[in-house]
Formats: C-alpha cells, sequence, structure tokens
C-alpha cells in the first residue's frame, strides 16, 4: 500500500511565508513598545566605568531612564534609534521563523515526524546564524543610534542614513562590526527555542496522556497563559547563560570604541582587567526586566497570527 503525501494548506500559499509574516509581526510589535529598555540596555553595556558596589549597579537602569528623560525628552531621547531597531527585529524575527520552519520541515522524515530536542536546537542554531548574517548591519545603526543624542558626533540621523554613512565610511567591514559575538548569540535563540518546543511538546503529551486530547492532536493550540509561562521561562533561562556576548557585540560596534578593542578576545580581556567579570553583565537589568513583557507580547503574536493563518489556510 503506497502512503499518500499530504499537502499542507496555507495562508499565503507557503507555510514558510506564513511563519515570515507572524515573525515579521510579533517583531514588530514587541520592539516598538519596549525600545526604551534596548536604548537603556545598551546605554549601559558600552559604559567602560567601573561600578565600586552592587547597589550602584542595581540602580543604574532607573537613574539612566531620569536622565534620558530629562535630558533628551521621550521621543528625541528614549525612542532614538527606534526605526533600526524595529527594522532589526522584524526582519530577524521574521526570517528567523521562516528559516526555523524550513530547516525543521528538512529534518523531518515524514509529515508527521517529531524531532529531538537536540534537532530543535541544530534547526534553532543554524536558523540563529542566517538571519544574523543578514540583520547585522541594522544592529550597527541601531547601536550607534542608541549610544549617541542627535547632537553627539558622528550621529546618525535615521536608519538610511546611518547605513549609507556606514558603508560610505567603513565599508563592507562596518556592516558586520560584531558580527562574531552576533554569531556567538545564536546559542541563545537556540537555547530559548529548544526549551520553547520542549515545553509545549511534553504539555501536550501530559494532556494527551490524561486524556484531554487525542493522539492526532498533540500540536493542539494551548492556552494563552501556557504560552506566556513557556515563553518567558525560555527566554529567561537562554539571557541568564548568554548575556555577555550582548556586551562584547555592543562594545565592537559603538561608534566610540571601535578603535578600541582589536577583537572579541582583546574586547573580553580589556572588559576584565578594567571593569571586572561584572563587566559582562551590564545592562542585565533592563534586559530582563524587557523579558517578560516583550517575550510574552512577541509569541502571543506569533502564535496568534500562525493559528489565524492555519484557520484561514486554503
Amino acid at each position: 500500500m503506497t502512503a499518500t503525501k499530504t499537502t499542507q494548506l496555507s495562508f499565503t500559499g507557503s507555510p514558510h511565508t506564513d511563519q515570515a509574516l507572524a515573525g515579521f509581526g510579533a517583531g514588530m510589535v514587541s520592539t516598538a513598545l519596549l525600545h526604551p529598555l534596548d536604548l537603556i540596555k545598551i546605554r549601559l553595556q558600552v559604559d567602560v566605568a567601573r561600578y565600586s558596589n552592587k547597589n550602584k549597579m542595581m540602580g543604574a537602569t532607573f537613574r539612566s531612564f531620569k536622565s534620558i528623560l530629562a535630558e533628551e525628552g521621550v521621543w528625541k531621547g528614549l525612542y532614538r534609534g527606534v526605526t533600526p531597531n524595529i527594522a532589526g527585529a522584524t526582519v530577524s524575527w521574521g526570517f528567523y521563523f521562516m528559516y526555523y520552519s524550513m530547516i525543521k520541515k528538512y529534518m523531518r522524515k515524514d509529515d508527521e515526524g517529531k524531532l529531538s530536542a537536540v534537532q530543535h536546537l541544530l534547526a534553532s542554531a543554524e536558523a540563529g546564524a542566517l538571519t544574523a548574517l543578514m540583520s547585522n548591519p541594522l544592529w550597527v545603526v541601531k547601536t550607534r543610534m542608541c549610544t549617541t543624542t542627535r547632537q553627539s558626533p558622528h550621529a546618525y540621523t535615521g536608519l538610511w542614513h546611518g547605513l549609507k554613512t556606514l558603508y560610505v565610511e567603513e565599508g563592507l567591514k562596518g556592516f558586520y562590526r560584531g558580527i562574531i559575538p552576533a554569531l556567538f548569540g545564536v546559542s541563545h535563540g537556540a537555547i530559548q527555542f529548544m526549551v520553547y518546543e520542549e515545553m509545549k511538546k511534553k504539555r501536550n503529551t501530559l494532556r494527551q496522556e490524561k486524556g484531554l486530547i487525542s493522539t492526532d492532536e498533540l500540536n493542539a493550540k494551548l492556552s494563552q497563559s501556557e504560552y506566556l509561562v513557556m515563553a518567558a521561562t525560555s527566554k529567561v533561562a537562554a539571557t541568564a547563560v548568554t548575556y555577555p556576548y550582548q556586551v562584547l557585540k555592543s562594545r565592537l560596534q559603538n561608534h566610540a570604541t571601535k578603535d578600541t578593542y582589536t577583537g572579541v578576545i582583546d574586547c573580553g580581556k580589556k572588559i576584565v582587567q578594567a571593569e571586572g567579570i561584572m563587566g559582562f553583565y551590564k545592562g542585565l537589568a533592563p534586559s530582563i526586566i524587557r523579558v517578560l513583557p516583550g517575550t510574552c507580547i512577541t509569541f502571543l503574536v506569533y502564535e496568534n497570527l500562525t493559528q489565524y493563518f492555519k484557520k484561514h489556510a486554503v
């Protein structure tokens, strides 16, 4: 008896395009709402001062927020660099989910095949690497806008001005400043999505064992609260493990310090010598504060768009 290959329905004509659109929407909404925390995080990451005590480090987020708001305002201050941030996040999430979907499909032996935790990790890492190579120029512009005011020397006025100036002054090398720690950062997404996928799989398996769903419904939609818990847990786990790479990337991309470090290893050595191990965790507080609402918004938008596309697939 010959098995019949089933055709996967799609809203746009391609399941991978559906995934990309869901990712685009998720990245755009989350980034637009939470950009001020990104800006504060980056400014703390490039601060080369050595904190004398933990209290000063813990209060840096609040002090930065007050200072930026008072001196630069909301739009020109807290939302400086929002355009490249939205562009970068939209491109990153969109292409990440598309590549992730394509790679998982390639790894499966058939339409019903399940992937192991290692396969989820590999699929996520491969998707992350491809996405990092495509989006890095946008992150360089974002970093440089977030670390400067409109009056700063060499300040970019916007996304296109930043990309043009970066290419004219530094060429393709400028586009890929910080790419090595960015590729290290692939482990962040890989850990996040491995944990997320495994939590979803185990939750559905448990529901099936309890007779709440049938075997054919192992990929059934979970509740909003379940998505929130799984998304937040996976993001916190990934952030805690991989955060230092973000500091390295910001230092290498920052215009003021781009000539201070000769590379990733040199950057790491100088941070340890001048700021101690805690230098690798500057900006962690606003990053963690951003994790919960940011991840929840991203995954809720993504999962709901995905379900909408499936429901209206043709």
